[in-house]
């Protein structure tokens, strides 16, 4: 039996305020998928450029998050998970106020460049403390608990966007991300990392990722296992209107509600694969039942011809479910590599997966002009699913792994 004392743990601040810190994360991810459209048409784009001009900022927001998520991550191991986490809050909350004042496409892109790093920073350090923090036989709830009160925040974004207009949405990320800041003096950092700090071990070194093949090994199919989710999202979700035209589906077909399905999904998804790796007592297994279900999803999106628009919102709902292993994927990103390592790890593990939207888009655009709109994103889809299934086959379980130790480097 779970003893209470480990349960009470589960809901303490330092749970709380990742939570929210990846709630408001989240919302300023996902805005600006869903103000794509007329943020550009206020700043004078139409038609096509409506696309590629999205995707150009898309990838600079994910560039950003791969910059961000080396930096972020050396620091969370060097300077506290604590620090970091509230330094990259800071930082993509005044990104975004200052969105909200552009009026020209290269400070748009500067600005969602900028708001990149920021936002790489809360999740690794967010997902690092809690797992450092909790108990093993409950940091999988823990974890749970913050991704699934942390996509809620795309619920939010929609909702505000149908709201205001996009400037206003902007200016109320920002200001959510500041007053979260309030919190940062009554959250402790991780016991592990304050004994960390007293001994001689070498922390936070990147490139150590790199210099021995074990070690890189498990870092990549670490990142890979993740790609099918921001395929989903940066392609199925973000693109819903065009695909939904190209199905013939009956009813117009918003962005805004395409990713708020999809993150109510995830809610619901984040919240069952971290119950079911605690009832399977497996990462793995839960990882696997979760990627099925998200080729069943892909498969149903793209059979979906003349749908009515309440079906294909139910479908995007479906894809949300299916990539809802995504706390779980931060999880064993961390659960694989010592207390010097981890942060490191559990920061640039999401954000190289995030910045695969840019090879992931790059290839979409490549391949619709071969195969069209709908082959070129099944033809993507099908390879990330089957990179990260065998990445996962990969990847030792870690469910009852001990935390407490270092990374040995020669």
């Amino acid at each position: 039996m779970i003893e209470s004392a480990q349960l009470r743990k589960i809901f303490s601040l330092p749970v709380i305020v990742a939570a929210l810190g990846y709630f408001v994360d989240i919302y300023d991810l996902v805005l600006f998928s869903i103000v794509r459209v007329p943020s550009l048409k206020a700043l004078g784009l139409e038609g096509q450029d409506l696309i590629d001009q999205g995707v150009f900022l898309l990838n600079m927001q994910m560039a950003g998050m791969l910059v961000g998520g080396i930096l972020w991550g050396v620091l969370g191991d060097r300077k506290g998970r604590l620090k970091i986490m509230f330094a990259s809050i800071f930082l993509y909350s005044i990104a975004n106020l200052a969105n909200a004042l552009v009026t020209s496409l290269p400070a748009y892109a500067v600005l969602r460049f900028i708001a990149g790093i920021g936002l790489a920073g809360e999740l690794g350090a967010g997902i690092t403390l809690v797992a450092e923090i909790l108990h093993k036989s409950v940091r999988g709830y823990g974890t749970m608990i913050v991704a699934s009160v942390g996509v809620s925040g795309a619920i939010l974004a929609n909702l505000v966007a149908k709201t205001f207009d996009w400037r206003t949405a902007f200016v109320i990320g920002g200001m959510l991300g500041l007053l979260l800041l309030i919190t940062r003096v009554k959250v402790a950092e991780s016991g592990m990392f304050r004994q960390m700090e007293e001994a001689t071990v070498s922390k936070g070194n990147f490139l150590a990722l790199f210099t021995d093949a074990g070690r890189f090994t498990r870092y990549l199919h670490s990142i890979l296992i993740g790609i099918p989710s921001w395929f989903v999202v940066g392609v199925l979700i973000t693109f819903s209107p065009e695909f939904a035209k190209a199905l013939g589906v009956q009813g117009a077909i918003s962005a805004g509600n395409a990713v708020m399905y999809c993150y109510i999904g995830l809610v619901a998804g984040d919240l069952a694969s971290g119950l079911l790796s605690q009832l399977f007592k497996s990462r793995r297994k839960a990882i696997l039942l979760f990627l099925a279900v998200t080729v069943a999803a892909v498969g149903w999106y793209f059979t979906a011809h003349g749908v009515n628009a309440a079906t294909f919102y139910l479908i995007c709902g479906l894809l949300g479910f299916g990539i809802g292993y995504w706390a779980i994927f931060v999880t064993v990103a961390a659960e694989q590599f010592g207390t010097n390592l981890r942060a490191t790890v559990a920061t640039t593990v999401p954000n190289f997966v995030r910045g695969m939207t840019v090879p992931i888009t790059m290839l979409f655009q490549l391949f619709r002009q071969s195969f069209g709109l709908e082959g070129g994103a099944l033809v993507v889809g099908a390879l990330c699913l089957a990179i990260a299934l065998f990445s996962l086959w990969q990847l030792e379980e870690t469910f009852h792994k001990d935390l407490d130790y270092f990374e040995e480097f020669l």
